[in-house]
Formats: C-alpha cells, sequence, structure tokens
C-alpha cells in the first residue's frame, strides 16, 4: 500500500478542481462519479474504496469486545494458587516500589486477595478458565490466551483511550479509524467502522474512544442502537417522500460539491459521503438489527431475547455486520469497574458481569466459525486494564486497577487457537513471560490485517503518526 502524501492530494484536488471548474459537463452526476472514484486513492469508507494490505491478510475483519473498566484476570483466567496460599498477608514491599494505584489511599498497606472462583483446565489445550465463565470456556481450544498484557496509564478514560488510539492525548485516531482508512470497507451501504454500547452506562471517556482523530471524519465509529431507530434522526419525517428526499439531498450535494470545487476540502467531500451514506442506510440500518430472519437455534445459540437489548444480541450483530462487510465492529459492555464500593464487588456485582457477557462472547465464536467466517475474522476480548492481586480498603471485595500484567484473549483471523502466551509471576503482579505492551497489540493486529504497522503512517502537523507511535513489535509466537 502506497500512502500518499501531502503533496500527492494537494496535485489530485488541484487537478480535479481546475478540471471542474473549467468544464461545463454536468457538474454534479460526474463530479459525484469522479470524486467517488477518486477516494479509491483515499481511502473510501465504502467498498469502492477499499485498498489493498502491504501483504497478504490473515484477517479481513475485526470484532473487538471491549470489557470497559477493567475485567480481573485473576477471576476469571490468571489461575495463582500461592496467592490464594499467601491471601490476608501483605504484599512484599519490593513489588510496591516506584508503583502508583489509581486510588493510593485504599490501595497501600491492604493484604493479598486470593481468588474464589474455582479454576479448571478446559479442552485439549488445557487452558484455565474460572467457573464463572463456563461458555467461555467451552470454547477454549478455539482461544489465544495471552497472560503478559501490560498498559501505561492506570485511570479509566485515559486508559481505554490508550487502548484505541495507541495515546492518552486526545486527537489521536482509534483503532477503528485506522483500519478503515488503511482498507476501506467492503459494505456499500452499512458503516465501515461500527460501535455496539450495552451495561448500566456508556465507556468513560465517551466517543472519544471511536472517534477519527486528525483523519477524516468519515473513518469514525458510527454508534449504532440495537433496538429501536438505529440511528437517531436517520428517520425522514413521515410527511417526505422518497422521491422528495432523493431530491433534497442531490440538491444538498450539488452545494457541496460547488464548494468542494472551491476550496478543496476534505472534510466537503466527507460530509456528502455522509449524507450518501445515511440515505442508504435508512433500509439497511432497520434491516440489520430485525431478527425475525435468524432460526430459534442461532438466538438460543447467543441466548438472545430479539425484543430486548443485550450484549449477547450485540453479539448477533456483529456477526450479521461482518457478513455485509464492515470492516471494524466495536462492542463495549460496562462496568468491570471491581473496588468493591456499591455496584463494584467482587462477591456480587462480578459475576453478573461475567454472566452478561459469557455465552454471547462464546456464541459469536461458535457462529463464526460455523459460517466460515472466524478463518478471516479477529476476535478480541479485553479491557483496558486489569486488576491488582491486592484487594482494596471498601466495605465489601474489590481489587485496584493494574497495568503490568493483565489478560486478553483472541481467535480466528490467523491467530493460533488452543494457546497460551506469555505469564505473570506468583502473584500476577508483573508480566515475566512475552510481555505484550498494547503497542505490540496493535502492531499484531495490524500485521494480521496485513499492514506493516511501521510503514502505516498519516502525516499531520509536519510528522507521520503512527497508531503505534514509535514503538511495537509483533508478536508472532501466537500466529498461525
Amino acid at each position: 500500500m502506497k500512502r500518499l502524501r501531502g503533496s500527492d492530494v494537494m496535485n489530485l484536488d488541484q487537478t480535479r478542481r481546475h478540471f471542474f471548474s473549467r468544464c461545463s459537463m454536468g457538474l454534479g452526476s460526474i463530479a459525484l462519479g469522479s470524486m467517488m472514484a477518486g477516494t479509491k486513492g483515499l481511502a473510501s469508507s465504502t467498498s469502492s474504496g477499499a485498498r489493498k494490505p502491504h501483504y497478504a491478510p490473515k484477517a479481513k475483519n475485526v470484532i473487538f469486545l471491549f470489557m470497559a473498566g477493567g475485567p480481573s484476570q485473576l477471576e476469571l483466567f490468571d489461575y495463582k494458587p500461592r496467592l490464594t496460599e499467601l491471601h490476608g498477608q501483605p504484599i512484599p514491599q519490593s513489588y510496591l516500589e516506584g508503583k502508583r494505584f489509581a486510588f493510593m489511599d485504599s490501595s497501600h498497606g491492604v493484604k493479598l486477595l486470593g481468588s474464589k472462583p474455582t479454576f479448571k483446565q478446559h479442552g485439549q489445550s488445557g487452558a484455565w478458565v474460572s467457573d464463572l465463565l463456563p461458555f467461555t470456556a467451552g470454547v477454549a481450544d478455539e482461544l489465544c490466551f495471552v497472560k503478559s498484557c501490560a498498559a501505561d496509564l492506570f485511570n479509566h478514560a485515559p486508559a481505554k483511550l490508550f487502548m484505541n488510539t495507541g495515546s492518552g492525548q486526545f486527537g489521536r485516531p482509534s483503532m477503528g479509524s485506522w483500519v478503515t482508512y488503511g482498507l476501506g470497507s467492503e459494505a456499500d451501504d452499512l458503516p465501515g467502522f461500527v460501535v455496539l454500547q450495552s451495561g448500566p452506562r456508556g465507556p468513560r471517556g465517551g466517543a472519544v474512544n471511536w472517534a477519527s482523530g486528525f483523519l477524516p471524519t468519515t473513518y469514525q465509529g458510527v454508534p449504532l442502537r440495537g433496538v429501536g431507530e438505529p440511528i437517531l434522526n436517520l428517520s425522514s419525517p413521515k410527511n417526505i417522500s422518497h422521491a422528495d428526499q432523493r431530491v433534497a439531498i442531490d440538491a444538498i450535494r450539488d452545494l457541496n460539491l460547488a464548494r468542494l470545487v472551491e476550496t478543496g476540502d476534505a472534510e466537503i467531500q466527507t460530509r456528502i459521503n455522509a449524507y450518501e451514506m445515511a440515505y442508504r442506510m435508512q433500509t439497511s440500518a432497520p434491516e440489520l438489527i430485525d431478527l425475525q430472519g435468524e432460526s430459534k437455534a442461532t438466538l438460543d445459540l447467543y441466548g438472545v431475547d430479539p425484543s430486548q437489548p443485550s450484549f449477547a444480541r450485540n453479539c448477533l450483530l456483529a456477526r450479521r455486520l461482518v457478513e455485509r462487510g464492515s470492516r471494524f465492529v466495536q462492542l463495549y459492555h460496562t462496568n468491570w469497574d471491581s473496588h468493591g464500593g456499591p455496584g463494584e464487588t467482587l462477591e456480587d456485582d462480578f459475576p453478573k458481569r461475567c454472566r452478561e457477557v459469557d455465552q454471547g462472547c462464546a456464541a459469536l465464536v461458535r457462529d463464526l466459525k460455523a459460517r466460515g467466517l472466524l478463518e478471516d475474522t479477529l476476535v478480541i476480548w479485553g479491557g483496558e486494564f486489569g486488576r491488582t492481586p491486592m484487594g482494596e480498603n471498601r466495605a465489601k471485595t474489590g481489587r485496584n486497577h493494574h497495568i503490568d500484567a493483565f489478560t486478553m484473549w483472541f481467535a480466528g483471523g490467523g491467530v493460533r487457537p488452543g494457546m497460551t502466551l506469555g505469564a505473570s509471576d506468583e502473584l500476577g503482579f508483573n508480566a515475566v513471560e512475552n510481555r505484550a505492551h498494547v503497542h505490540d497489540i496493535h502492531a499484531t493486529i495490524l500485521h494480521l490485517l496485513g499492514m506493516d504497522h511501521e510503514q502505516f503512517t498519516f502525516r499531520f502537523q509536519g510528522r507521520d503518526f503512527r497508531l503505534t507511535d514509535v514503538y511495537g513489535r509483533v508478536m508472532h509466537q501466537m500466529l498461525l
């Protein structure tokens, strides 16, 4: 893939503006056709704009199951019998030297907290999974567990931003935006980057987690509601006919084209694309969320009530989206923040979160595989960080934020199934084998999509930016 530099884009825009300003050949239709064809070089968000990757990809699509709030790896995947043996004892001071935590007053001087769930090994791979995730345990041989993940930021909003954009600073493009910018989308009438949300509230940080940053806004994530009107304000008023709406959109398009010819502003092109996409989505979006065509066996597999919003329903919608060509689908489910306060206890609330997502996650993997989609769809499960081996000084049991060792799992899309990569120490505090930093995770995801993370850049404010900043290595051990 050859990246267009600023001078190339300027010359392209100048040539196009000159042509349209000098030739009277039906400006509206010709300009629109040329513009849409021309976006092949600028990675359009439609199928006509899909670009070639650097090399043959293993994955074509991504579904990121984002557990917002930081799920505790010590209650789910990272079995630590030694931690249980030392329950109630102070953590050695050597672990805490130079460390900072999100809530210093409730985390210093606290004791080690053993894990209460029961762990067993599952499948031929012998992967450790707790009894809180029985459905996930059933697909353990399809998953690659990475138990040595590490991040840089320990507060929710900046940590989510870091996991999604590779930076804790506002204004950087999200991973979904990078991917759709680089590869385009195969969906003609749905966005290339779609966001689905569930849980008691939205993720901290909100829309910046799926924003396009300095990339054209056509690549930002589009939040899609699972029930009701899929996108607010998408439908036309009842007294406006389809034909009348087409006339209005064409008139707006021509006005925007005239301004585009005059200024060459790429955001005007984005605006035109948005109008056209919204027009097509008036039909495609309601069809997407209508599950009447799904069999009872499929609905039962996911545990979905078609009339009710849920994480499991969003998992099914994610499968339907990648079937229809969407490139990057991200599901956010809250609230995994388990400090021990009201609504955030490990005893009561954490098992509820597990029940809300377990069946849907496993069903998605099974369903994709049964339909032949798992081979080129990369499924990712994880949050912005993990939890500490120590408890917290709260009313009930909880753990603090922890960035030095947490677990994520991956499936499909060229990832080696039935594998565990990396390890933390006997207390689950530090990654001690095959440390997988967020930049390494991003580099590996782009690699699976056929993108060289060091060459995949965008020039902005005088420098070349990339998702992995100036870091990152591909974790080849976990790849087929």
